[in-house]
């Protein structure tokens, strides 16, 4: 049995040692490294794939010079109908859930200035786009109630079920300039500024094996809220090697994330429950993307982007929670990868649409002591631990009405990983297991279970050219 530590515990950031919750490890990725962006339908349609094709708004998303590349004006605004459903199995039995959400995913516009001179400068035009998307997430795992050496201070506990729970979105407003020049060359840069929140719970159902009664227990350090905002830049090229091929290259900076976040604690010597404030700062992967499109005609093109992270996601470091965290990205991190294909084919007035998408997964192989469906702990090597790669197929349609015009698109995204939860330490230095009101718990041995995550989304999209 458990002997109840009373170690004093400091509110500071080497409170986190060696109890780093999953969740901060796959939000730093999810959220703040790696998050997709929703367009129009058109982009969505295309599998966000613009780099060298260009034209409106979205060009901020990928490559600000496709912004040169508008001769008219033009605004749009899209509605997103997301469904993100995790299914969860874990010793033969799986739990299922779907989060449905409606929002305004993206707004952009360009206002177009034609440079009336014998200049080979040919337009200056002015882009905003704003990108908007929920990132609520809910993972519940079933129990095994083979798992019945879990400890606490008076009596052992069985596993009955786990959940991950998050709310929050994260949003993207981008402003920029483009540049023709001669019709053949186009140059761009945008300023991004990011917005964030995230409240994120980590909580276990487990039944005593003294009495057979079961309790909730939250993860320590745990609800956990943050408010976070971010800035990053961007420049792009596109040039034209001949009337039916362009190529384009884009740089944006790291995005320099301020995060101001709170969290509960438990059982600290001192305080006994309540909640402490922190600041944090991370900063995201320096990224490049290089695209090429083949324009057959007016009525078709197709476009290739490859966008690769050159850095990698780092805390800045106030202590022992942060270098932890740095230590870990930088020994089991990759860098992050993702190619992106799209087409559209005119007919008349009529729109059709594709792409697809793949990301990389964003981590090497890891091993970590896990319980297997009879209770037996043993070490387990996983190369889909915490995220994996990304899938994502798309299709879409539009109709040009001339000034107007509306596109409607539907969006598959696929991700299967193993999920690690219920890992949390108890010693001489450090309190991190799991905590009910009347009762703690330890565990040194994850429960992992299988997720498979499936994304439907629609958009539609109404826009007026000028």
């Amino acid at each position: 049995m458990l002997k109840k530590s009373l170690a004093i515990m400091s509110i500071s950031a080497a409170f986190f040692a060696r109890a780093q919750d999953v969740s901060v490890i796959r939000n730093t990725i999810d959220v703040y490294s790696n998050a997709q962006n929703v367009g129009s339908s058109k982009f969505n349609a295309m599998g966000g794939s613009n780099g060298a094709l260009g034209g409106d708004a979205n060009s901020l998303l990928t490559n600000p010079a496709g912004l040169g590349v508008a001769i008219s004006g033009e605004i749009s605004g899209t509605l997103a109908i997301t469904n993100n459903k995790n299914t969860s199995s874990y010793a033969g039995s799986s739990y299922g859930y779907s989060v449905n959400k409606g929002d305004l995913g993206n707004v952009g516009a360009v206002m177009t200035f034609q440079l009336m001179s014998e200049s080979a400068w040919k337009f200056i035009n002015i882009g905003v786009n704003y990108s908007n998307q929920s990132i609520e997430n809910y993972i519940e795992t079933p129990g095994n109630s083979n798992i019945n050496t879990i400890e606490g201070p008076s009596n052992d506990y069985s596993f009955n079920r786990h959940a991950y729970d998050r709310y929050g979105y994260v949003s993207k407003t981008s402003v920029g300039v483009g540049a023709n020049y001669n019709n053949n060359f186009y140059l761009g840069a945008g300023l991004n500024f990011f917005n964030s929140s995230i409240d994120q719970s980590d909580t276990a159902m487990l039944t005593s094996m003294a009495d057979g009664s079961t309790s909730n227990f939250s993860k320590q350090n745990t609800p956990f809220y943050e408010r976070g905002n971010g800035f990053s830049a961007s420049l792009g090229v596109i040039g034209k090697l001949s009337p039916n091929f362009r190529v384009g290259a884009a740089l944006e900076t790291p995005t320099f994330w301020n995060i101001d976040r709170s969290y509960n604690f438990y059982n600290d010597a001192v305080y006994g429950d309540d909640y402490a404030v922190e600041n944090r700062k991370i900063t995201s992967p320096l990224k490049a993307t290089l695209s090429a499109a083949f324009i057959a005609s007016k009525s078709f093109a197709l476009n290739v982007d490859y966008t690769l992270g050159l850095t990698k996601t780092k805390y800045k470091e106030y202590g022992a929670a942060e270098a932890e965290l740095n230590d870990f990205f930088k020994d089991n991190a990759k860098n992050l990868s993702e190619v992106k294909i799209g087409a559209e084919y005119r007919i008349k007035q009529f729109r059709l649409r594709g792409g697809y998408s793949y990301a990389s997964s964003p981590f090497d192989a890891l091993t970590v002591n896990r319980y297997d469906n009879n209770g037996n702990a043993a070490d387990q090597s996983y190369s889909n631990l915490i995220l994996n790669d990304r899938n994502a197929l798309s299709f879409g349609i539009g109709y040009d009405f001339g000034s107007f015009y509306i596109d409607a698109a539907y969006q598959n995204i696929t991700s299967k990983y193993s999920n690690p939860l219920l890992y949390g330490v108890i010693d001489s230095n450090y309190e991190a297991g799991y905590y009910s009101p009347t009762d703690m718990i330890r565990s040194n041995t994850y429960v992992v279970s299988d997720v498979k995550n499936i994304r439907n989304n629609f958009f539609l999209t109404l826009g007026w050219k000028f």
